[in-house]
């Protein structure tokens, strides 16, 4: 959608001297056969023998008044749009995309690539509707931008050829496919028709020339019949599986390998650590007689209350120090130094009472 731009006088419904040419003043309603020309340098158009008369032997200055540019013939063409402020900003739009032609694979972030689009909005903005001085800016810029990224525009270039191409090759290969179909389909529909007819007369000759049951010889020649059109059905299937197909033998250059999404695991909070205690395993039920009240207390039938949570965390507390060996961490501190001045340390920060010899007496807290 393109924005809001004056009406221009190319259109006839606001302005009737539009069907004439500015320059020999031909008018369409006496020559319906007229037809105007415009050039990207300067968007006035003229009938084309104007152009033929003037732009023929070489360059020359427009000769719309208070203009002044140099054309050449090459460079007119027929408007596509009526409006020639939309035609304008067309190419312009076509002329900075050549130049600006980034990638969004080409930037890290989906920011990063809006940003760009919005540069590169604020650039075409300038071109077209600015005023002479951000026009002139605009086009620096897009010229030095030119200048710096010349390898990468084109590498995008050839990219964008590639992928025209595919896309080309891609419709084709689907057009021939689709083409092989319909003729496989009106190939097995006259094989079709042609076996019922050739069924028929086979039928009417075996019911003339045999004795038998006239109902029996009907369904065993109807029985072939579809065993036919079964067997030629499953070739033509086969045949456009292989050859028919769309996408038989087409290779497009430049996609990403498909990767298979990893299988989502369940949450695991413990970060994969076993936590199933090795040293003993949690009964169901235990024949105790401390357990005997606790099993016939009704308080503890509230909900969410376990025992189970309960025998667990007391065979726990039970087995918890069979894994401490105080022999072995007293030779690991006696080789790291002499025991008795952290011990002496400790109590000493305890408030207890320390005896310097090799008896420690320390208050009991309990």
């Amino acid at each position: 959608m393109y924005r809001n731009a004056p009406k221009s006088v190319s259109d006839p419904s606001s302005n009737p001297l539009d069907d004439i040419c500015p320059v020999c003043k031909s008018n369409r309603y006496l020559n319906p056969s007229l037809q105007f020309l415009i050039n990207p340098e300067c968007y006035h158009k003229m009938c084309s023998t104007c152009v033929d008369r003037i732009f023929t032997s070489g360059p020359s200055s427009c000769p719309v008044p208070h203009c002044g540019r140099t054309l050449r013939k090459k460079g007119f063409r027929k408007a596509f749009f009526t409006d020639l402020h939309v035609e304008r900003e067309v190419d312009i739009r076509k002329r900075v995309s050549e130049v600006f032609n980034r990638r969004q694979d080409e930037f890290e972030t989906l920011l990063d690539w809006n940003n760009y689009l919005e540069e590169v909005e604020s650039l075409v903005f300038d071109l077209v509707e600015g005023s002479a001085a951000e026009k002139t800016r605009a086009e620096e810029r897009l010229r030095e931008y030119r200048d710096a990224y010349r390898e990468e525009i084109e590498g995008n270039k050839r990219v964008g050829k590639e992928e025209v191409e595919g896309e080309r090759r891609r419709e084709r290969a689907e057009k021939e496919g689709a083409r092989a179909r319909r003729l496989a389909m009106a190939r097995e529909v006259e094989e079709e028709k042609a076996d019922v007819e050739k069924g028929k007369r086979d039928l009417l000759e075996r019911l003339a020339n045999s004795d038998g049951n006239a109902n029996a010889i009907t369904r065993q020649a109807q029985k072939v019949i579809l065993k036919k059109s079964s067997a030629r059905r499953n070739i033509t299937e086969e045949v456009l599986a292989s050859n028919g197909s769309a996408n038989s033998g087409l290779t497009i250059r430049g996609l990403k390998k498909k990767v298979a999404p990893v299988e989502e695991k369940p949450y695991d909070p413990f970060g994969g650590v076993n936590i199933t205690p090795a040293r003993f395993t949690v009964q169901e039920s235990y024949d105790n007689e401390w357990l005997g009240n606790a099993k016939k207390d009704t308080r503890h039938m509230a909900g969410g209350y376990s025992l189970q949570e309960y025998y667990a965390r007391t065979m726990f507390e039970a087995f918890s120090g069979l894994g401490v060996f105080i022999e072995e961490e007293v030779a690991d501190r006696g080789q790291k130094g002499d025991p008795s001045i952290g011990t002496a340390a400790a109590a000493e920060a305890s408030g207890g009472k320390i005896n310097i010899g090799h008896k420690m007496e320390i208050d009991d807290v309990f």
